[in-house]
């Protein structure tokens, strides 16, 4: 997980910071909606069933800040208090109202989280690519605004190169971030699956996955050379392509074969069956 900024979110956004003459509204949890760009997917339902008895208790102690939408509020910062609020079974919650711009709730959200250690290596590098994206700017400019390393974003959002399988590993916690780095170093991406199905049963750690991966990158990747074609289906697929008029593939199996015949559209279709009929 990602460390906390150190830094409060005033620091990042003077507009957020509270002030005296900040207005603290009931408003209800109806008209509330979570962030849109909220980057954590997943919320941990006894983290909000331990708030939630909170709120039972002691009341929502800090307000929500949320933006006015054209219907109702958008929750910029305070979601778990609002679900948590949901579940306790509340009607209202207190809100402070800031007129923010798409880019300060993004930002805002992932800063929100990064500070709470909330998010996964996999959602912490999603928020980080779609923050590029839509503002339009570099790792080296993002990593001003948000107070991380270069080093840090670059190595998070890599992670999002690995195949959706592992990703989703990495996301649920049976692959840690550190594995997730080791992996994208593998040469022979055809290993790559058999190696993480191998971690995942011996539960090995970073250090001996690196190790492997050392060793995985020091054989030579072996070439599948395909089997030569035998000169009967070199002249009938020939035959069959100035027949047709277009590429004719024939494939022999031990039992049985196969012909592929391309076509480009439907009136290249039509003209192949044409021929076929005639």
């Amino acid at each position: 997980m990602a460390r906390g900024l150190g830094r409060g979110l005033d620091a990042f956004f003077p507009e957020i910071e509270e002030k005296e003459d900040d207005v603290v509204q009931q408003i209800p949890i109806k008209d509330c909606r979570p962030n849109p760009y909220q980057p954590r997917k997943t919320f941990h339902t006894d983290a909000i069933e331990e708030l939630k008895e909170s709120i039972l208790e002691f009341g929502i102690i800090q307000p929500l800040i949320v933006r006015k939408s054209i219907k109702g509020f958008e929750i910029v910062v305070g979601e778990r208090r609002f679900r948590a609020a949901k579940e306790a079974g509340l009607t209202e919650v207190p809100a402070v109202v800031k007129e923010l711009t798409d880019e300060k709730m993004m930002e805002l959200a992932l800063l929100e989280n990064l500070q709470r250690e909330d998010l996964t290596p996999i959602e912490e590098g999603q928020a980080y690519a779609n923050l590029m994206k839509e503002l339009n700017i570099t790792q080296e400019e993002l990593s001003k605004r948000l107070g991380k390393s270069r080093s840090h974003i670059a190595n998070m959002v890599r992670l999002l190169g690995l195949p959706d399988q592992v990703v989703a590993y990495i996301n649920n916690g049976e692959l840690s971030m550190g594995h997730g780095r080791a992996l994208l170093g593998l040469k022979d991406k055809e290993k790559l699956i058999p190696l993480v199905n191998k971690i995942r049963n011996e539960k090995l750690n970073v250090r001996q996955v690196e190790k492997l991966i050392i060793t995985l990158n020091e054989r030579p990747i072996k070439k599948k050379v395909s089997p030569k074609k035998d000169i009967f289906l070199q002249e009938r697929e020939s035959v069959l392509r100035d027949r047709l008029g277009t590429a004719v593939s024939i494939q022999r199996g031990k039992r049985k074969g196969k012909i592929e015949i391309e076509f480009y559209n439907d009136d290249d279709l039509d003209r192949i069956i044409e021929v076929l009929e005639g």
